[in-house]
């Protein structure tokens, strides 16, 4: 890996942060380390993890889907390991290319992993990611936290989620833990729990705790989730009804717009804000790799 001068920026959407590393070319190797201690809030840059921009032509994960695509999000987790999506990342990764002048207002596509994801950056600044369909399996749990206890909808929005509509947030506890739900055999894997609440008609909150990383400040799978959960409580299901059915979701970190159309497909909308640029300094990025 080169110690030349590498650019960085930082940017969040909700609050869930990203180190964004512009690489084009694909000409930066990126280990493990390297991206662990960028996303380490001591020892580096600090964020929930690094959003490396590379043209899909110049990637060997993405070169198949070039033709669709022109730029590539190789999303890492915050411990360096690749993953294949993130909601919230994918409205970062779209504001940083508007920034730079690659894309302009309107629609894109963006290359991940998890597949082609169809993007489009509004006028008053908010970003829209196509976040695909929710499969609902019919075995749900039980959730249960300082003596009160909630039935939970299962849904699945490609990892899984378990929701609980409380009478106030407080009720969740401190979410550091994975609250105890059973039976266990419905999520062997571990799940995603959201506790929500009404704010008003088609507006609601909530808190989660994310398996392996406790309580978070937004979950973007995690509030389609909910949207979905609760529109099917509400009798709002757009495949009955004909209807698109929009929610309106505030997490800690802000507010995302969630809508499911007749045919399964749901949009998320919220901000996506770039907040610093720099200079990673080469001595220190030399110490990462020597």
């Amino acid at each position: 890996m080169s110690t030349s001068r590498i650019t960085f920026l930082k940017g969040h959407g909700t609050e869930n942060d990203f180190v964004i590393v512009p690489d084009p070319d694909n000409a930066l190797d990126l280990p493990v380390p390297v991206v662990a201690r960028l996303c380490d809030r001591r020892a580096g840059i600090g964020g929930d993890g690094l959003l490396h921009v590379v043209r899909s032509a110049a990637h060997p994960e993405a070169r198949g889907m070039a033709g669709q695509a022109e730029w590539f999000m190789d999303y890492r987790n915050a411990d360096g390991s690749v993953a294949e999506m993130c909601g919230n990342g994918v409205r970062v990764f779209a504001r940083y290319l508007q920034r730079a002048g690659h894309v302009a207002e309107g629609d894109l596509d963006v290359a991940t992993r998890g597949g082609i994801k169809r993007v489009h950056i509004a006028k008053d600044g908010d970003v829209t990611v196509s976040m695909g369909r929710a499969v609902l399996p019919e075995d749900g749990v039980t959730v249960t936290v300082d003596g009160r206890s909630w039935d939970a909808r299962n849904v699945n929005m490609g990892n899984p989620h378990a929701v609980a509509f409380v009478e106030d947030l407080a009720h969740a506890g401190e979410l550091r833990s994975v609250p105890p739900f059973g039976p266990q055999s419905v999520y062997p894997d571990g799940v995603n729990i959201e506790f929500v609440v009404d704010r008003g008609p088609r507006h609601v909150a909530m808190r989660v705790h994310e398996r392996g990383s406790g309580e978070t400040r937004s979950c973007g799978t995690g509030a389609c989730a909910v949207a979905v959960a609760a529109a099917r409580r509400d009798g709002a299901d757009p495949a009955r009804t004909g209807a698109p059915a929009t929610y309106t979701v505030d997490l800690p970190g802000g507010t995302l717009v969630i809508t499911e159309y007749p045919d399964g497909g749901i949009d998320m909308t919220g901000p996506a804000v770039i907040v610093a640029e720099g200079v990673i300094d080469p001595a220190w990025l030399e110490t990462m790799i020597g």
